[in-house]
């Protein structure tokens, strides 16, 4: 799998972005109303509920309904968020019964580390565990190592942020730690939760409460490995929020709180993703997720476009092809959320390998602004 996603990356090093098709009204990706900064919610809405965040979304993933947002597009640093994108990206290269020895690169990444240890032995399976529930950067950095290396996975993970059209994304390493350029917005979470939930292997790690990680045994010590229990940094899902599923929470310096988290209740997905927090994360993802169920009836404000294997026929000059009905036959995946969602990375890797053409040029769409980088490189915990 190392070899493929290597193979991949040297295919498109020149390569800047799979192109996509703009909206009709050459407004922002989604719908015309989440070109706002401000704040957005479906007609005959319930009282929104007091949430101190710049920006967040709710959305029901499984009709793909957008029910309320604020500044939707605005691109912020997405801490461990990220690691969505990273699992996306990596999840289908992988053997997860393959085996990784722990490096010194592991061990010395700056931020959270679930515990990896140079020269000790895991399986590609503990490695996803310990990136989902301990938000490990050791872990996603060896998950990167395995699927090829940082830079072939930074590369695949945008190109994979192409495929799901989330446009508002720019990913510079696989943990989210903060640098200059890494950025996301709402939206473009939102996305990713709804591909990563219709994969059954993704949402089992995301809706994992505990694990026994793989510890160290001591030399010409007897009997079997230990292990240490890692637990799920999700306080809802924790605390067993009604049909709570997870997703993935995040802190830095720079991004502050983060997160993306999803529940189920009477065949409706809601996600809810928030950044720059003020105030517990699972308070306000409560609030917006106990109000998204409230309203899971109304009309909307906007839409969570398909991934591009999905959004059918494409035209216009600076169009490309893709590869159109990738998964087709897998059916409906979990929660009534359709399989077409699998399809973002096999496009992608399907664009590389040449089987289809590649777009030169990254087209804006609506409004995206950075948040300033007040110190370049500057990094916190990355939880």
């Amino acid at each position: 799998m190392r070899h493929t996603l290597v193979v991949l990356v040297a295919v498109v090093t020149c390569a800047v972005a799979v192109a996509g098709p703009a909206a009709a009204d050459g407004g922002p990706v989604g719908g015309p109303e989440l070109a706002t900064t401000g704040v957005v919610v479906t007609a005959g809405a319930t009282p929104l509920p007091k949430v101190r965040a710049a920006a967040w979304m709710v959305a029901d993933a499984t009709t793909g309904t957008v029910l309320g947002a604020k500044d939707p597009h605005g691109r912020f640093f997405p801490a461990s968020t990220l690691k969505t994108l990273t699992a996306l990206t990596v999840l289908p290269l992988l053997d997860k019964k393959a085996s990784y020895v722990g490096r010194d690169q592991d061990t010395g990444v700056e931020g959270t580390r679930v515990g990896i240890v140079t020269g000790a032995t895991y399986t590609v399976d503990d490695l996803f565990y310990g990136l989902f529930l301990a938000s490990g950067n050791d872990a996603a950095g060896a998950l990167a190592n395995t699927a090829g290396g940082w830079p072939a996975t930074v590369r695949g993970m945008n190109l994979e942020a192409r495929a799901l059209q989330a446009d508002d994304t720019h990913a510079v390493n696989p943990s989210g730690l903060d640098a200059k350029g890494q950025l996301t917005s709402v939206y473009d979470l939102t996305l990713f939760a709804r591909a990563g939930l219709a994969r059954p292997d993704f949402r089992a790690y995301a809706s994992t409460h505990v694990y026994q990680f793989p510890g160290v045994k001591p030399p010409r010590a007897r009997g079997p490995r230990p292990s240490f229990q890692i637990q799920n940094q999700n306080r809802l899902l924790m605390q067993g929020y009604r049909g709570m599923v997870g997703v993935k929470t995040g802190y830095t310096t720079l991004a502050g709180r983060t997160y993306v988290g999803a529940a189920e209740r009477g065949g409706h997905l809601i996600v809810v993703a928030l950044m720059r927090i003020d105030g517990l994360s699972e308070d306000a993802a409560r609030k917006l997720l106990d109000w998204g169920f409230a309203n899971v009836a109304k009309p909307g404000v906007g839409q969570l476009v398909p991934p591009l294997s999905a959004a059918g026929p494409q035209t216009g000059p600076t169009a490309a092809p893709v590869a159109a009905g990738v998964g087709s036959h897998l059916g409906s995946g979990p929660s009534g959320l359709p399989a077409a969602l699998f399809a973002g990375t096999a496009a992608a890797a399907l664009t590389l390998l040449g089987a289809v053409g590649l777009g030169s040029a990254r087209r804006r769409r609506g409004v995206r602004r950075a948040v300033p980088l007040t110190s370049a490189a500057r990094r916190g915990t990355g939880r």
